[in-house]
């Protein structure tokens, strides 16, 4: 691994972070809509109210789970009563309980290890911002072979001495901020070059494509979805199997794609269209049928699934934040290749580099990219790249 992760501490990384702001259980669904379009990667995280009493708790000890635009759009798509009664349910109904999704830490804890959390599933790390810490990092790692060494109390929420733990007298505020994947991959590629060579490497010689993904036919209902997109990356591919038995990927549903939509309309449109409709954008009123790729729906949506209204609502590429305003004017033959903006899933080689891959991810704030064959014309689709598969590539190799 490079010396920068050991040189550096997780302090490093909160400067000119905002304080922490708490979403409680208690909110509605309206308000967390409002809540992941400001939030990163598309999540926000869920805590239960602070009583009044206890103000001295740890806010770790209160940390529910975390919530995405994709588990909304299920909840509604799901729920198929009244969208408005649906808009204010509370979130403690919405979000999966995970406490192993966030863990305190000190801001003197060593960079490496904070890696090796997020490696371990650790999505989000909590810091104290009113603390100050002397030096350094510890020097020795609170992780070994893997394993978490059973230390003081000190060690096990920093890896800070007893030393240079600040008294009580010393933290006049509780505040603390959180640190994303995202915001630990935005200071890597501050450092690529005391991680050269890697960040010129492929990432397929790097061993950082996942070969497991999950995968929806386009012909399928897009309602399948809810049940087999991963929540780590949160994505689907919406693929046409080729008669080699390779995958054409098409497009993707995610919670980077669902981030800034029309929830309701792509409730709808979960619910009612074939996954192959879903990702392009198919216009229930407006758009002629000739002009939108027919993507059959293997099963009956209509009527047939108990709790999901048969109500028509208006859905199209623009409803669920896709733009296209040529949608009408262009041959079918041509349709799919016109949608290759938004609605396009992201994609890089395997001969991609890893710095390209990164900043791909960051200028999308994407948590995922799907990776292509390079000798295949088309979009042959061969693996995904995710926040855990580019940290391990940063930390399984020794420096030069």
């Amino acid at each position: 691994m490079a010396l920068v992760f050991l040189h550096h501490v997780v302090g490093d990384l909160t400067l000119g972070k905002p304080e922490l702001v708490e979403f409680s259980e208690a909110e509605t669904v309206e308000a967390a809509v409002s809540a992941i379009g400001n939030s990163a990667e598309g999540a926000i995280t869920v805590w239960r109210t602070k009583p009044a009493a206890a103000a001295a708790r740890p806010p770790a000890e209160r940390f529910v789970g975390m919530l995405n635009s994709s588990d909304v759009v299920a909840f509604l798509a799901l729920s198929g009563a009244d969208p408005e009664k649906a808009m204010r349910t509370p979130v403690a109904e919405v979000v999966t309980p995970n406490p192993g999704l966030l863990k305190e830490v000190d801001p003197g804890t060593r960079l490496i290890d904070a890696l090796e959390m997020m490696k371990q599933g650790v999505r989000c790390l909590l810091v104290r911002k009113s603390i100050m810490w002397k030096g350094f990092s510890k020097r020795f790692s609170i992780l070994y072979n893997g394993k978490w060494l059973k230390n003081t109390q000190s060690s096990s929420l920093g890896g800070v001495s007893n030393s240079d733990q600040p008294s009580s007298s010393a933290l006049p505020d509780n505040k603390f901020c959180c640190l994303s994947r995202e915001d630990v991959v935005r200071f890597i590629i501050g450092c690529l070059g005391a991680l050269a060579p890697l960040p010129l490497s492929s990432i397929a010689s790097l061993g950082a494509i996942s070969a497991t993904y999950s995968f929806i036919e386009a012909s399928s209902p897009a309602f399948e979805a809810i049940y087999k997109i991963p929540h780590d990356p949160c994505a689907i591919a919406v693929i046409e199997t080729n008669s080699d038995g390779t995958h054409k990927i098409i497009g993707d549903i995610s919670a980077y794609k669902l981030w800034k939509c029309d929830y309701l309309a792509a409730a709808w449109a979960m619910a009612n269209l074939s996954a192959g409709q879903f990702v392009i954008g198919a216009d229930d009123y407006g758009t002629t049928r000739t002009s939108v790729p027919d993507f059959p729906i293997n099963s009956p949506t209509d009527g047939s699934r108990p709790g999901v209204s048969s109500r028509p609502r208006k859905f199209s590429s623009r409803s669920i934040g896709f733009f296209n305003n040529l949608v009408n004017q262009m041959p079918v033959g041509r349709l799919r290749n016109m949608y290759r903006g938004r609605s396009a899933p992201l994609t890089c080689k395997h001969t991609s580099s890893l710095a390209a891959v990164m900043a791909q991810m960051l200028s999308h704030r994407a948590t995922h990219v799907w990776v292509m064959d390079a000798d295949m014309e088309d979009d042959i689709l061969v693996g995904i790249v995710s926040y855990t598969d580019i940290l391990n590539a940063v930390t399984k190799f020794p420096p030069p």
